[in-house]
């Protein structure tokens, strides 16, 4: 029986879902979400396999236009791994948010127009639409911004439709051999895995008073027999920063170590210790030099 393999780019403006649809089709957590835009700062495989096809998809950073308060370093960096997770794809699933379009929406399509793979449109979160009789119409007009290999309706959060869009991603996997095994789901370390459980919580908790100068490091990942020993460093760029995020008497870093240890058990099967801390380094997500050194890496 001949085997199918391929690369697929997941790509869009910042917050469309593109992480929640790669988790949605692995049945788990691979890539962290949260309401705020630019979640995702990695490109993050998800690997799935059916049968004799297997399905290599890659969530990107939400790309987006540079302006004044997103002009650093790190900004840079998540444009340029968006982009380049669309060389050499066998496909790309580019999503957009209901009957929104936006200039970013406009201008991740003309990143998309030198790109030889088959684009298909996913038109995400129907769901939420008030006006179900607004559908129709707006998928035949947005249809009609370039030749798309296929216009998808969906809901990610809801999984509505999203296995019509994996038969459509099937029809463009070319045939060969499988590159992982069939039970492996992920290229990414437990240790990265690890960092963004951590960085998850903060964004979901702290989003609004810690939008991007935050990140994390694993200093210690050791597992034995019965527990995983893992020790986080919380980087910020401010004191007033790390003030918020250690919170009164300890109270808001408890329940963001309490969240991420309770995730890591799940994704690991084992007891977790988690330890963490958090450390004021001002200036790294415009710092290309320590941006590498925290993982920010092309290469």
């Amino acid at each position: 029986m001949s085997q199918s393999c391929g690369f697929v780019a997941i790509v869009g403006r910042p917050n469309v879902g593109k992480s929640t649809l790669m988790n949605r089709i692995l049945g788990q957590k691979i890539s962290i979400t949260s309401r705020r835009p630019q979640t995702t700062r990695h490109q993050v495989m998800g690997i799935k396999t059916v049968e004799d096809t297997q399905f290599i998809y890659v969530d990107t950073p939400g790309m987006h236009i540079m302006s004044k308060d997103r002009n650093k370093a790190i900004n840079r960096f998540m444009n340029q791994a968006a982009t380049q997770a669309l060389r050499d794809v066998d496909c790309v699933v580019f999503i957009i948010d209901r009957t929104r379009w936006t200039d970013e929406d406009q201008a991740v399509l003309k990143r998309l127009e030198h790109v030889k793979a088959p684009v298909i449109l996913a038109v995400n979160k129907v769901d939420r639409l008030q006006d179900k009789g607004d559908l129709l119409p707006w998928l035949a007009e947005v249809g009609a911004r370039r030749e798309f290999a296929a216009v998808v309706p969906i809901s990610a959060k809801h999984g509505t439709q999203v296995e019509t869009l994996e038969e459509e991603v099937a029809k463009y996997l070319p045939e060969s051999v499988h590159f992982f095994p069939e039970d492996q789901i992920t290229d990414k370390s437990l240790r990265f895995m690890a960092a963004e459980l951590v960085r998850e919580k903060v964004m979901r908790q702290l989003g609004d008073e810690l939008p991007y100068q935050m990140t994390v490091e694993i200093e210690e990942f050791r597992e034995t027999e019965r527990i995983t020993h893992i020790s986080a460093l919380i980087l910020v760029e401010r004191q007033g920063q790390k003030v918020i995020l250690i919170g009164e008497n300890g109270d808001r870093i408890k329940s963001i170590g309490r969240e991420a240890r309770l995730d890591m058990e799940r994704a690991l099967g084992t007891k977790v210790m988690l330890n963490m801390w958090v450390k004021v380094k001002r200036g790294w997500s415009d710092d290309e030099r320590a941006l590498k050194s925290l993982g920010y890496d092309l290469d």
